[in-house]
């Protein structure tokens, strides 16, 4: 690229200095990623790089739209409990032959993500594997790693697998070339399922941490709260006023366990309720606080007890644990926020984020996708927990042995028919994915198998701001020439050596760039270089886009670069070097596997 600054215009550098920010945002995580594709799109069009029109052109691309239905098509199908179901038979093997079992759930988890969004199928497969794990005496961390590592492999199988492929076939569709055929990359997709099963069976299971249930969320939390019992003073402060407004809560930021008022006992009681003198409560908070209220209320405890489970657990209590899902009602806001308590009937008691475990401040804690949430609940709100769980627009899944969704038989062999007949429609080219995807949610919603308000909680819409915006920035690099500037450094580092060798380099510069930010964004900005390196070598540009493609998906190395990734994150309590060790040999593998077989498969 240096060979080529001085003919760099300022549109060029501009655009530059905007991929340089966007990439620095996305790793970061500074701004979530609807909000940094936002900021793309403003910016390119404020600085005059691209109008107006085109700048909102990325919201009604074919891939966009296809994309967003796709999502309802997915949601409809896990809405029957269809995938659940086969959770005793994979538990039954798992007993039986541990080799079997794991071969088994892998091809599972891929086939299916082959013909529905990989990101669904990973929310509803990390239940299914911690009751796996649970009834087989397995790890669960033995099993949400391949999870959704099996997900991306079949999600590269065919053009509606993962959104990156739709993004992909878009850009190309942009720039007058024929759109992917529904099986086009079907023979290296299932090329790289085949080795991806064979590697995590013999390999990668080998490599995973083999961290025991014992030292599970639940256990492995070292509480630094206490336990203690305040009676309210009858001119005291805190009487007279609601829970939720109460400084015990608001304040010192306590959790109100019970309260005991005339002999009677209200456990979790609402945050409506109004504080009464003479009121006694069991609270939860650290030693300091209570010494601070000593003068303010009096301390019905001689000495403060330590929380631990046994404590917890009794008087009808139970704990769970909740996973923060991808497409979260509840990323970015804090549990004050969301009312958690009050809306959940819930005491949150820790929060996992990443390899951290939070104890403290914790309805002031930003939450993202792959959080767990440890909360206290009344045993008999358990089920309406459940309840709310198994709708789709359920902001977390229940890390629990138990609730597992009911399978409707018929529903489900209706909503199978109609994704069925899209896809095959599809495949003969004799209806476009767009228009059959949006016609197939027609039909659900009017045959009521799916509500138009589930379908507007099914798109993931920070997915369709993200790819509006880097739709728009692949436009800004081939109009401001930054493109075919890349493009021809590209050829004049690796040109000497073929075309075979251009291909390689362009699987592996986005291979490592998608390890860093997300997988659509990579792939909107190495598409359209991708053309333009082909167009300068006037060859097919077929396989340099397919190294775009599958390349941008394989992210293994890190639980940053793809969302099933960071799903389960916490869930299985990894650790981020969790994922290097096991993925950096199936990267590099793919990436050998990837520059032999594309040129061959699709040729120049």
């Amino acid at each position: 690229m240096p060979a080529y600054s001085e003919n760099m215009g300022l549109d060029a550098w501009l655009v530059l200095g905007v991929i340089v920010v966007a990439v620095l945002l996305f790793v970061t995580e500074f701004f979530s990623i609807d909000v940094v594709a936002l900021l793309i799109l403003c910016s390119l069009v404020l600085l005059g790089i691209i109008s107006p029109e085109e700048g909102v052109a990325g919201f009604a691309n074919p891939a966009t739209i296809t994309v967003a239905f796709m999502f309802v098509l997915s949601a409809a199908l896990l809405k029957t409990g269809a995938l659940q179901l086969m959770t005793p038979k994979l538990a039954g093997l798992f007993k039986s032959n541990y080799l079997l079992g794991m071969i088994s759930l892998v091809l599972f988890v891929g086939f299916t993500s082959a013909f529905v969004n990989n990101t669904p199928v990973v929310a509803v497969f990390i239940p299914v594997a911690v009751q796996i794990a649970h009834t087989s005496n397995i790890s669960p961390s033995k099993l949400l790693i391949p999870i959704s590592f099996a997900s991306i492999f079949g999600g590269v199988c065919s053009l509606i697998g993962t959104s990156t492929n739709i993004v992909v076939s878009g850009v190309a569709m942009k720039n007058g070339l024929p759109e992917f055929g529904m099986f086009e990359m079907s023979p290296l997709g299932l090329i790289f399922l085949v080795i991806g099963t064979l590697y995590i069976a013999f390999i990668g299971i080998k490599l995973l941490p083999d961290r025991s249930v014992a030292e599970g969320f639940k256990s492995s939390v070292s509480f630094r709260d206490f336990l203690t019992e305040i009676e309210l003073k009858e001119d005291g402060a805190f009487t007279g006023q609601r829970i939720m407004d109460s400084p015990i809560v608001k304040e010192l930021e306590m959790d109100i366990l019970e309260v005991r008022r005339n002999g009677q006992k209200y456990g979790l009681p609402p945050g409506d309720m109004v504080l009464l003198s003479g009121d006694v409560l069991k609270v939860r908070c650290n030693v300091e606080k209570i010494k601070g209220l000593k003068d303010l209320v009096k301390i019905q405890s001689q000495s403060a007890v330590s929380i631990g489970e046994e404590a917890l657990n009794n008087q009808g209590m139970t704990l769970v644990e909740l996973v923060i899902t991808s497409q979260s009602s509840f990323e970015g806001k804090t549990l004050r926020e969301i009312d958690f308590r009050r809306s959940y009937r819930a005491v949150p008691l820790a929060i996992r984020h990443r390899e951290e475990v939070l104890h403290e401040h914790l309805h002031e804690v930003p939450l993202k996708a792959g959080d767990v949430i440890l909360a206290e609940i009344k045993t008999h709100h358990l089920t309406e927990l459940k309840k709310q769980e198994t709708h789709h627009e359920s902001p977390f899944l229940i890390l629990s042995e138990e609730g597992v969704m009911d399978f409707k038989k018929k529903r489900f062999l209706f909503v199978l028919t109609i994704i069925g007949t899209i896809v095959f429609l599809a495949a003969f080219n004799l209806v476009n994915i767009m228009i059959g995807a949006i016609a197939g949610t027609a039909i659900l919603v009017v045959s009521k198998s799916i509500t138009m308000k589930e379908v507007y909680q099914a798109i993931e819409w920070k997915v369709v701001f993200l790819l509006a915006g880097a739709l728009s920035l692949g436009v800004a690099m081939q109009k401001s020439g930054l493109a075919a500037i890349i493009a021809s450094s590209l050829i004049d580092s690796l040109g000497e050596f073929g075309p075979i060798a251009i291909v390689s380099g362009l699987y592996l510069v986005t291979a490592l760039l998608t390890e860093m930010m997300s997988n659509n964004a990579t792939a909107a900005l190495l598409a359209p270089i991708a053309i333009v390196t082909a167009q300068s070598l006037d060859l097919s540009p077929t396989p340099f886009l397919m190294a775009v493609t599958f390349a941008a998906s394989a992210s293994f190395m890190t639980p940053v670069g793809y969302q099933t990734n960071t799903m389960v994150y916490s869930a299985g309590g990894y650790k981020f070097t969790d994922y290097f060790k096991v993925g950096w040999p199936l990267s590099l593998v793919f990436w050998i596997v990837a520059s032999i077989l594309i040129p061959i498969i699709f040729p120049f």
